[in-house]
């Protein structure tokens, strides 16, 4: 048995989500093997050396909180704290950034731009979407006309065409284990999600974009669209605090995912 830090905003008000009871749930079920106290994102840098790991999860967007998320993930590294979801993650974690990567290399996301020159490249739409690199929850982002385009200051943003997709289907992993997945029949729905049978191509592009992070430790969630060609495209890829609908999935893929997930601490314990 070891000693967990785990770190949650109980009280962050997410929309069409109650993140406080996937946390209360959850940590309760990791007490059955490990100690577990719980803190506010706020407090895990003063507490995180009394403990043998952290464990982030429903934490809430951190650019409510940058600069001592900042200082947590500075001092975790500098004293080799053990953290879960390791801080090597490079989707959302390290912001943006690498949805303009993945998309100059080639990779099936959504086109992305961060450059003028980049803009002329987008492929035609009605509208386009403006984000920023440290955006979350769709904070600061705004839809643009193409003939604005040229208006946008691309500093500290990214572009990308606003695409009419069919359904967004989230994947679900534990370190590079498939758990489950979950999808939004309704576009205008996000988080009214239900069950989703991926195919064997689904799987493979999701795990294209685990492979390309390589998180040792955590949970990720591959965020994708089905675009109107029929082919799935990268939305996000969420490894740092990714929010989990373990209340829409079966009872036999919540001890899945549980089993999945202390066995994954466990590893990480003895590291």
């Amino acid at each position: 048995m070891g000693t967990l830090l785990y770190v949650t905003d109980l009280g962050y008000q997410a929309r069409g989500r109650r993140y406080c009871d996937e946390d209360i749930w959850l940590s309760g079920r990791l007490r059955e093997e490990f100690d577990v106290a719980l803190c506010h994102p706020l407090d895990a840098a003063a507490l995180m050396d009394r403990f043998d790991a952290v464990v982030v999860r429903n934490s809430g967007p951190v650019l409510h909180y940058q600069e001592a998320y900042d200082a947590f993930t500075r001092a975790a590294r500098e004293r080799e704290v053990r953290v879960f979801n390791s801080l090597s993650g490079k989707g959302d974690m390290a912001g943006k950034d690498y949805l303009l990567q993945l998309s100059r290399e080639g990779f099936p996301v959504i086109p992305t731009a961060g450059r003028r020159d980049e803009f002329a490249r987008l492929p035609e739409a009605d509208e386009y979407v403006v984000k920023p690199l440290l955006g979350a929850d769709s904070v600061g982002l705004r839809f643009v006309e193409r003939a604005a385009l040229e208006d946008v200051d691309p500093a500290g943003m990214l572009v990308q065409p606003r695409i009419r997709f069919a359904y967004e289907v989230s994947f679900y992993f534990v370190g590079d284990a498939f758990q489950y997945a979950l999808y939004a029949p309704d576009p205008d729905a996000r988080w009214r999600l239900e069950r989703y049978g991926p195919t064997d191509a689904d799987l493979a592009f999701a795990r294209r974009f685990v492979d390309w992070n390589g998180l040792e430790y955590g949970i990720q969630r591959v965020d994708a669209c089905r675009a109107p060609g029929g082919e799935l495209l990268l939305v996000e890829l969420e490894d740092l605090n990714p929010y989990l609908s373990l209340d829409l999935v079966g009872e036999a893929e919540r001890e899945a995912f549980v089993t999945a997930m202390k066995g994954s601490l466990r590893e990480l314990l003895k590291s």
